[in-house]
């Protein structure tokens, strides 16, 4: 198995399709800033390797009140502290702007993007693909635009079979756009989507017991969360857990 593995790497990288092996990606340095962005929560990036990737798309996916939101929002004020600019693509318009504010989000350096996607499509699933399709396009421009720290896709609420209709070639094209670039690129989700070889998954989800983590941002009290590392890039952090204590 393990020299039926070499051959096909090695005829990848003949063949310059390498970009897919993880094996083949460098290591990342937790102290460039260049090629990571924290998450502002401490014990969050340290399982992470210091954080997001850049120039790879990466995903936040969990059930509703898992706590994605209060990550989510965590994420963007730390890349607002940073002096980043920062894009959101509300598929379904959904962002609560007070509740931004009161995480530390510098609305000032936020590009809001809202869709009109709806959750109870009932008779107008048709018009809820091509409210997703518009919202990934808007996506797409985006990130050809560059300039942005942190770009997210948030559909986390959208029904999840107009999710699961779009082409995987929507992915990969996304991760073409997004490759060699400054930007750490974000989906938010129920449930994975897609992500490339050197992002990352984090999966969150309510803990049945234990007391957490505490945080000083405003929306990080209360809420017992666990958000599972999946990652390929380092196999070592693969299905690590970590507690957080986000709000109800």
């Amino acid at each position: 198995m393990a020299l039926a593995r070499a051959d096909l790497e090695s005829l990848l990288r003949v063949r310059q399709l390498d970009r897919t092996l993880t094996t083949a990606l460098p290591q990342i340095d937790p102290r460039d800033e260049h090629a990571l962005a924290p998450s502002g929560i401490c014990a969050l990036d340290a399982r992470l390797g210091g954080g997001f990737p850049r120039g790879q798309l990466s995903e936040l996916v969990g059930p509703r009140s898992s706590g994605r939101t209060s990550l989510l929002l965590q994420m963007i004020a730390a890349a607002t502290a940073r002096g980043e600019l920062v894009a959101l693509v509300d598929a379904l318009d959904m962002l609560d702007v007070e509740s931004a504010a009161a995480a530390g989000v510098d609305l000032d350096r936020l590009l809001w993007i809202r869709g009109h996607v709806v959750v109870n499509q009932g008779l107008c699933r048709e018009l809820n693909q091509r409210a997703i399709e518009q919202a990934i396009r808007a996506f797409t421009l985006v990130l050809q635009a560059g300039n942005f720290g942190l770009v997210v896709f948030d559909v986390a609420e959208a029904p999840a079979d107009a999710v699961r209709r779009l082409p995987f070639t929507t992915w990969l094209r996304l991760q073409r756009t997004v490759e060699g670039s400054q930007t750490a690129c974000v989906l938010v989700g129920g449930e994975p989507m897609a992500r490339s070889s050197a992002g990352l998954t984090l999966r969150l989800g309510l803990r049945a017991e234990g007391s957490g983590l505490n945080f000083d941002a405003h929306l990080f009290n209360g809420l017992d969360v666990e958000a599972r590392v999946v990652r390929a890039r380092a196999r070592e952090q693969e299905e690590a857990c970590v507690a957080l204590s986000t709000s109800a």
